[in-house]
């Protein structure tokens, strides 16, 4: 099966689009490839001075991004009421672990293919072996997406496939130790994945995702534990006082701070939320009327 067709062979636009765009990053980095990557101009090219670290940045920023998109698959298919998201998640996955694996092989040249070195790095520096031990779950959940390895599995296959939220804290922590001091994307990635465990936390108490005031609620606390990530890495990592953090998300001469980002967000869900349900409450309501003026 192709990955822009269904199973049954005909062509799924979703599917088509959804496989566009898992390229766009990989056409985008060869494109700065082509225009400067090396360059032995000062500036380096399009990817800057040090075009095989921005080369590095770019494959695992998408990976975590492409992570995030396919656990937002779920929920969205349920507030959003789109049954046929689902054909895009196993792709999704696919992406995020291939642009980790391309994270690797780019700091392996990098390293000029010392694998004594790059072995070494990664098991004296903390956040590579995190950022290792996620791919490694990557690795695992991507050999058993085929139907094959979800027949043979059977139950075991969702119990082995939950390590993804592991995966995702995982994910972030590397990203957070990496960035060092700047970590506004860091806590903008861990935002939106903390969104995305609040959804899956609400549905296994049993709130109801079609309700917009359990999203309202949702995007608040997903927003707050934002903030708090924020001021905790801040206070542990640079030993800025959290009280600046939590000043800083109140001020936005500079710039609007990734709590702001998450709550707009889930506010926006759960506007999606309130209109998709009136319009399925509308539609029995027209067939209704139709039949009675028949």
């Amino acid at each position: 099966m192709k990955p822009w067709t269904d199973r049954a062979g005909k062509l799924s636009p979703l599917k088509a689009a959804a496989f566009a765009g898992t390229l766009v990053p990989a056409l985008l980095l060869a494109y700065y490839a082509a225009t400067g990557f090396p360059s032995a101009a000062p500036t380096g090219g399009l990817l800057g001075p040090r075009p095989f670290t921005a080369a590095i940045h770019h494959t695992g920023d998408w990976a975590m991004r492409f992570l995030l998109l396919s656990l937002a698959v779920t929920p969205l298919r349920r507030i959003g009421q789109w049954p046929k998201l689902i054909l895009i998640r196993r792709m999704l996955g696919i992406a995020a672990l291939c642009y980790a694996l391309g994270h690797l092989v780019l700091y392996f040249f990098d390293q000029n293919w010392n694998v004594a070195r790059v072995v070494s790095e990664i098991a004296l520096r903390i956040y590579l072996t995190i950022g290792f031990v996620a791919l490694l779950g990557l690795v695992a959940l991507g050999a058993t997406s085929t139907d094959a390895a979800i027949s043979k599995l059977g139950r075991n296959w969702n119990r082995l496939h939950k390590i993804v939220y592991g995966i995702g804290i995982l994910a972030a922590l590397h990203f957070f130790m990496q960035s060092k001091a700047d970590v506004y994307e860091p806590t903008l990635m861990a935002g939106f994945f903390m969104l995305l465990m609040v959804y899956r936390l609400a549905q296994w108490r049993g709130l109801s995702l079609t309700s917009p005031w359990v999203l309202i609620a949702i995007a608040i606390a997903a927003a707050l534990a934002t903030v708090v990530v924020e001021a905790a890495w801040y206070g542990l990592a640079t030993g800025v006082e959290p009280r600046r953090v939590l000043a800083a998300n109140l001020q936005f001469s500079y710039s609007i701070r990734p709590a702001w980002w998450i709550l707009a967000t889930g506010l926006s869900v759960a506007v999606l939320g309130y209109v998709r349900s009136m319009g399925k409450a509308d539609a029995p309501r027209g067939r209704r009327v139709a039949r009675a003026s028949a």
